[in-house]
């Protein structure tokens, strides 16, 4: 297992796996039957993932079962005798792989669903993908799950909220963010913290987030001359290219702007959310905007009135 174990939730989804493929009169463990063994169990954060996709375990199910047919003849192999598939071993490995590029040192029932998505041609990945669930999606969406419940993040793992991620981002945040990773590598960092991104977002000048701290006479000269302690110059710069990594807090910070946005009713997240995610996970930089005496509530009530 190279150091990795596995939780008590994946092993009860692997026994459940067996006895899915047993029921369904296999002579085989598939990626399928581990996918139908992480629906039964239903608890874990591999769950959680799938429902915020929209998709039920029901759904799902029906789904798998669908493409996998249920075998029409078998030699009654015992369930705990089942042998696994080549791409079902390939998916634990893959499992252990995903669990080190989030720094852990466990295979959780999410590290599971994205090793299942990372082999790519099993029955588990066609059934997820059919369904909407995709892997760099799965791990954005893993991502904002573990921040959620306060998991461990590593940078390596962060950097699937990196750059391509941006894409998913209407224009003028693309373009704050962007701006953002550009600060970080001037500055010698190669990850991007809050402070570069508030940075890049006062510097910008443009979009609702600004348009609220205008209407709030912010100095813009106090305030980005204290975020710049906050995101001190290194000796030398980096290359664009090696800034991959949003830091954990940056992280915290993107799901509570997609919260934000959620919250607004608002289609896509906007200047406007990401200020608000800063200012509610980052307290240094929370403390700037208080320092000028600009709360978190009168940003947000400022927001509300220039939008309603």
């Amino acid at each position: 297992m190279n150091g990795y174990n596995f939780t008590e939730r994946v092993r009860k989804v692997l026994a459940l796996a067996r006895e899915e493929a047993s029921g369904l009169h296999y002579e085989y463990v598939g990626t399928e039957h581990i996918l139908l063994g992480v629906i039964r169990e239903g608890g874990g954060t591999a769950s959680a993932v799938i429902t915020n996709f929209g998709v039920s375990g029901r759904e799902l199910r029906s789904h798998v079962i669908e493409l996998a047919k249920p075998a029409t003849e078998t030699r009654g192999r015992p369930a705990h005798d089942l042998p696994y598939t080549s791409r079902a071993k390939k998916s634990l490995e893959l499992a252990m792989t995903e669990a080190r590029g989030f720094n852990h040192n466990y295979v959780g029932t999410e590290h599971l669903l994205l090793g299942l998505l990372h082999e790519g041609k099993g029955l588990a990945a066609q059934a997820l993908n059919d369904l909407g669930i995709t892997l760099e999606p799965a791990r954005e969406e893993t991502l904002r799950v573990l921040v959620g419940a306060g998991g461990h993040l590593s940078p390596r793992r962060s950097s699937h909220v990196g750059r391509e991620a941006l894409a998913a981002y209407p224009q003028r945040l693309r373009e704050v963010m962007a701006d953002a990773y550009d600060i970080a590598a001037e500055r010698g960092s190669v990850e991007v913290t809050p402070a570069h991104a508030m940075i890049a977002l006062l510097e910008h000048g443009e979009g609702m987030a600004n348009a609220a701290l205008d209407r709030l006479k912010i100095d813009r000269t106090v305030v980005l001359f204290a975020l710049n302690d906050l995101a001190p110059q290194a000796a030398t710069a980096v290359s664009p290219d090696a800034v991959l990594n949003p830091s954990a807090q940056l992280a915290s910070a993107l799901a509570a702007m997609e919260a934000s946005q959620r919250e607004s009713h608002a289609a896509v997240p906007g200047t406007q959310h990401l200020l608000l995610g800063v200012l509610a996970t980052c307290t240094e930089v929370a403390a700037v905007f208080e320092a000028i005496g600009l709360t978190y509530d009168i940003v947000r009530d400022e927001i509300r009135r220039g939008t309603g």
